[in-house]
């Protein structure tokens, strides 16, 4: 059986530092990437995942529904939609190019997969940078994005709380007690969505992993992140955390 393909973008920044020692001063500029254990996890498994990173994404991500159609499913991950609505060709030499939220709006509508994992970049994100709402992209996910920042930071930690049926095929095997969760993005459900999973009460229970349909495909929130920080080591080493992602894709990539 051959591998579903899935093409995950974003999870990766440059950082920039000044080191000041006495009278001297120096920058250094360093690269990294986020989405390290959740690829680790999935590599060798049912998924042939593409990454994408998100300074590469500006330029390289699909632009036609021909080239984005060979994937199963799109993951979007800490990665706003600026990024995938200023391609160079249009932010450095003012020239026009597809729109690529709607592009994806009617991938899904024909039948793909989209899932959006939480981080300051993603759903509307810190400063409301990540600008998801109102856009295509919003249409055809499970959720309403805030039109404000809608980070909520939780460094005591939080027990998601399980609230969809045990044989869902994203909660098989998973059990009830998952480990703690240092973050997410407030968002609000659909009415024709399905929750799975929620945050603590202490955090008014708000939409942790959520499922939807649009047209002939399938959309997934999962509103915290795929690895540090939100994702504390201890949900990474939880033997649950492959299976989770596994099986979101797997849902996601299920046609009816």
């Amino acid at each position: 059986m051959s591998r579903k393909k899935v093409l995950l973008a974003g999870e990766s920044w440059v950082s920039t530092a000044t080191h000041i020692k006495g009278f001297d001063q120096f920058p250094t500029v360093t690269y990294h990437t986020g989405a390290d254990e959740l690829l680790a996890a999935l590599k060798d498994g049912p998924f042939d995942v593409t990454f994408m990173p998100a300074h590469e994404a500006q330029r390289n991500f699909p632009q036609t529904m021909e080239t984005l159609s060979a994937y199963d499913a799109v993951v979007l991950s800490d990665i706003g939609a600026n990024t995938l609505l200023l391609h160079p060709d249009t932010w450095v030499h003012s020239k026009p190019t597809p729109n690529r939220l709607r592009l994806l709006r009617d991938y899904v509508g024909n039948g793909g997969g989209l899932l959006m994992f939480g981080g300051y970049y993603s759903f509307q994100g810190i400063n409301g940078g990540a600008r998801y709402h109102k856009t295509p992209v919003e249409d055809v996910l499970p959720v309403t994005c805030l039109p404000v920042d809608d980070r909520i930071e939780v460094p005591e930690g939080y027990a998601p709380v399980v609230v969809g049926p045990q044989s869902h095929p994203i909660l098989q095997g998973l059990g009830k007690d998952w480990p703690i969760l240092l973050g997410f993005n407030e968002v609000t459900v659909k009415d024709d969505a399905e929750v799975l999973a929620t945050v603590s009460s202490d955090y008014r229970s708000l939409p942790l992993l959520v499922t939807g349909k649009f047209g002939k495909g399938r959309t997934l929130a999962w509103t915290s992140d795929v690895g540090p920080h939100w994702l504390p080591p201890g949900f990474i080493a939880w033997n649950g955390y492959k299976t989770l992602f596994e099986q979101m894709l797997g849902w996601a990539t299920s046609r009816d």
